[in-house]
């Protein structure tokens, strides 16, 4: 088995499951350091307004269901989605979050933040060690 660069890896799968376990156990880390309400922030990424607002009412629906609080601000990005770096407004919901403003970012699923593993690893691990967790709405997230 060899990843989409040609390298050795793991089949798409279990690299899934590998990567939700990490996600999911920053996740639990941060709201077990929580003091006080989880806060978290939105993103999404949306084509149009329409489905921007639908989106973002699924997921303030969604962390109403956690328990957790909105924070004051919610970003989102429009258009085809470009590689997660170059996204001003996630850039933005990342450093409003690493700022303490709220201890998670919550998104509709993965392909919102990025199907490319390698990229999606190093992002969980900067945003995790900083203190943020990413979050989905329930349900398969590919």
């Amino acid at each position: 088995m060899s990843t989409s660069n040609g390298s050795p890896g793991l089949s798409p799968a279990l690299a899934d499951e590998r990567l939700e376990n990490l996600r999911s156990a920053y996740e639990q880390k941060v709201i077990e350091r929580a003091r006080r309400t989880v806060r978290v922030t939105t993103y999404v990424l949306a084509s149009s307004v329409a489905e921007r607002r639908a989106d973002q009412e699924l997921i303030e629906a969604h962390v109403r269901g956690e328990g957790w609080k909105l924070a004051l601000s919610s970003f989102w990005d429009f258009g085809q989605a470009p590689p997660v770096t170059d996204r001003t407004s996630f850039g933005e919901a990342s450093r409003y979050a690493a700022q303490g403003f709220a201890h998670g970012i919550v998104a509709i699923g993965r392909p919102a933040i990025t199907t490319d593993d390698a990229a999606y690893e190093e992002l969980l691990d900067f945003l995790g060690s900083r203190g943020v967790f990413l979050a989905y709405l329930s349900g398969p997230t590919r």
